[in-house]
């Protein structure tokens, strides 16, 4: 695969993009395009490539997705793009689901990349797992195998919400009887989630809900807003818990996405920890000895489209 190579991770709301130059290299030229702005997958790569990239031809692409791919086919989950990556005339291009890049990306992560949010250091060479409140919710596994390492994609942001709970029952039978027959972990655990989650609070309360954005609820200090981030924290434990333990991921629970960067400091004294790690009774033990992260990298998974690329190319180590 002739250099240079394109990288992409492409979101409900921002498309990433950057390029490869050298053999083993970080994405260079990195920029964000808005979603809304653009007709379609073809569009935007066209607008990065003049616009950021010098007109370059890329003679490879790995191109990380928000919404299931199938071949050459993919779906955007949260944005109106759909196609084949045929549509754009570079040789050799692939498609990811966004969270089996990020996943890819983990071994290559390390020091100012993460942030610690629990349990002991992350074990090296054992499973991992990724999953993360953007847009969407994405999950996804990294598996480790005599080359090296095999991710696992999946879409296990729509399983059902783990409420365990009186307040967090009370909330989604709350957003059933506002309209919302199916409660998935998605609905609430997201950044388009999050204010309904706000909404459920409201109606549980005796509140009148008010209309409010993700970025409001979680910069606020409004003791609504205020609870509905603990509440959220609290459910992302379980959630993150459960994908843990139905992967068996010792190796490390990682977490991403845009939403959690906005709540660091708030993560260590909420129910996030306790929750992941009393998932199962029965596997408490288990839990605790799993690390949890927090991935504050500025675009990992272009690290991860690219370490995909250079795991194709025998000659090249990705540094």
């Amino acid at each position: 695969m002739s250099l240079p190579w394109l990288v992409a991770d492409i979101g409900g709301t921002n498309a990433r993009f950057g390029l490869v130059t050298r053999p083993g290299g970080q994405p260079e030229a990195v920029a964000v395009l808005d979603v809304s702005q653009h007709l379609g997958l073809a569009d935007a790569v066209a607008a990065y490539l003049a616009d950021h990239a010098g007109g370059v031809r890329p003679g490879a692409a790995c191109l990380a997705i928000a919404g299931p791919v199938d071949r050459d086919r993919y779906r955007l989950t949260n944005a109106g793009w759909s196609g084949s990556v045929e549509e754009l005339g570079i040789p050799r291009t692939v498609l990811l689901n966004d969270f089996e890049a990020l996943a890819i990306s983990l071994p290559h992560l390390a020091g100012d990349d993460l942030v610690p949010l629990g349990g002991p250091p992350p074990t090296a060479g054992l499973t991992k797992a990724v999953l993360g409140p953007g847009t969407g919710l994405g999950v996804a596994g990294l598996v480790p195998v005599r080359e090296g390492w095999q991710p696992v994609p999946g879409e296990g942001g729509h399983v059902a919400v783990p409420a365990v709970t009186d307040l967090e029952m009370e909330i989604v039978r709350a957003l059933r009887a506002d309209g919302l027959p199916y409660v998935d972990a998605e609905h609430l655990l997201s950044g388009t989630g999050l204010p309904r989650l706000h909404r459920g609070l409201a109606l549980v309360r005796g509140v009148v809900p008010e209309a409010r954005t993700a970025a409001q609820i979680t910069s606020s200090d409004d003791p609504l807003c205020a609870e509905t981030v603990e509440v959220f924290l609290a459910l992302l434990g379980g959630f993150a818990g459960g994908v843990a333990l139905t992967l068996g991921a010792r190796g490390g629970v990682y977490l991403g996405g845009g939403v959690l960067p906005r709540l660091v400091s708030r993560i260590p004294g909420s129910a996030f920890r306790a929750r992941f790690e009393t998932t199962a009774p029965a596997l408490t033990e288990y839990a605790a000895a799993i690390a949890t992260s927090l991935i504050i990298a500025e675009q990992p998974a272009l690290t991860g489209a690219a370490a995909w690329l250079a795991q194709r190319n025998p000659d090249v180590e990705f540094v």
